[in-house]
């Protein structure tokens, strides 16, 4: 079954580590990124779509500039990225022509896909370079991210992309066989896991911190990307890019790594947006009957369900929706702003009426405009 499900998959994301295409002592790995280049040009011809989430700028920037350490304040970083990108993707742009495919650098930040205008022009331009043949190189744009509208690693851009673009597949390629059941670096004869189906907390808890400097996540994000994955109806497949041809071997059913799968989700693309790359602005807790109603019954809310309103948004703002007891069921758009939302929840229509003195919304936030998430 799950062979099946790998070898069916047509569009698939990949996300390759820092250190399988760079080191800060030795600069890019140009025999490593020709080996994956020969082996995405080879899938690339049997029919499948292939876009790519490269990590590495940093790192061959670090190189290039010579510099001792990993920098610490953000203004190097972007600086060692600025220098290091061109590089990368020159090395990119070389491996692939000896194959005759093509490729295309994007740089995105997370406010690229936080607006939704935005998000369907990238959906669009994505959309066409893979009617073209090409293949699209990604990478966070971190010359010019901050902490407000970065994603923060790679493994969680290359989730939002899976989504963006309707991928069958995410591949995460890393310095690692996949996950196991104890860390491999401290037990040595710790198992590898094949397949997780459902992603729990003690699944979560086997993720340790990242061991390099090089990389923002480790297996942590890694879960997270799954998870995150898993969400818009994407399987995600963790491989070790170090072993050659590990990628088309999973994609004829033969993986070696750990597969998550996924349960497929019933929302809209525009819903998982709301619900997934959409980061909340504030928190509306409801009561037992409003949770009901926009559980059970598909209704809008209305502020008389509200009991507390957190935080500081304006109207088109998301915002999470929450129990009493504290868990997050939904997200939503709110037609009022917390300013507002504090002067009518609790309120009925004709009594919201006399406070605002006109009823703009009889909705908080329309259903059309609200996506369950757990």
């Amino acid at each position: 079954m799950h062979q099946q499900l790998l070898t069916a998959c047509k569009r698939v994301v990949v996300k390759i580590g820092s250190s399988l295409v760079a080191s800060s002592s030795g600069g890019l790995h140009r025999d490593r990124i020709a080996r994956l280049a020969k082996e995405f040009s080879d899938l690339q011809s049997q029919n499948r779509q292939l876009v790519l989430v490269s990590s590495g700028a940093i790192v061959a920037g670090i190189s290039h500039l010579a510099l001792k350490n990993y920098p610490q304040e953000v203004p190097l970083q972007q600086a060692a990225a600025a220098v290091g990108q061109s590089r990368l993707v020159r090395a990119y742009e070389m491996a692939f022509e000896e194959s005759g495919h093509k490729i295309a650098q994007i740089l995105l930040t997370h406010q690229d896909l936080a607006d939704r205008r935005r998000f369907l022009n990238a959906r669009h331009t994505l959309s066409t370079l893979l009617q073209l043949g090409v293949i699209p190189i990604i990478n966070e744009n971190d010359t010019v991210a901050i902490e407000e509208i970065r994603f923060g690693d790679n493994d969680t851009l290359a989730g939002q992309i899976a989504h963006l673009i309707d991928a069958d597949l995410l591949v995460i390629l890393s310095d690692v066989n996949g996950l196991y059941e104890e860390d491999p670096h401290l037990n040595p004869s710790a198992k590898l896991i094949p397949l997780v189906t459902t992603i729990t907390k003690q699944i979560e808890n086997l993720a340790g911190t990242s061991r390099s400097q090089a990389s923002r996540g480790g297996m942590v994000t890694k879960i997270q990307a799954a998870k995150q994955a898993g969400r818009f109806g994407v399987p995600m497949l963790l491989l070790n890019g170090e072993t050659p041809n590990a990628l088309s071997q999973a994609l004829e059913g033969n993986y070696s790594g750990t597969l998550f799968t996924s349960n497929q989700s019933s929302l809209t693309n525009r819903k998982q947006w709301i619900a997934f790359t959409l980061r909340p602005k504030g928190e509306i807790i409801l009561d037992e009957g409003a949770v009901a109603a926009l559980v059970l019954r598909g209704k809008s809310l209305l502020a008389s369900g509200i009991l507390t309103v957190k935080g500081t948004f304006l109207p088109g703002d998301p915002v999470s929706c929450t129990t009493g007891e504290g868990a997050v069921f939904a997200q939503g758009l709110s037609n009022y702003s917390a300013e507002t939302l504090q002067r009518i929840k609790g309120k009925q229509t004709s009594e919201i009426r006399q406070i605002l003195g006109a009823l703009e919304y009889e909705e908080v936030i329309h259903r059309d405009n609200l996506a369950l998430t757990s």
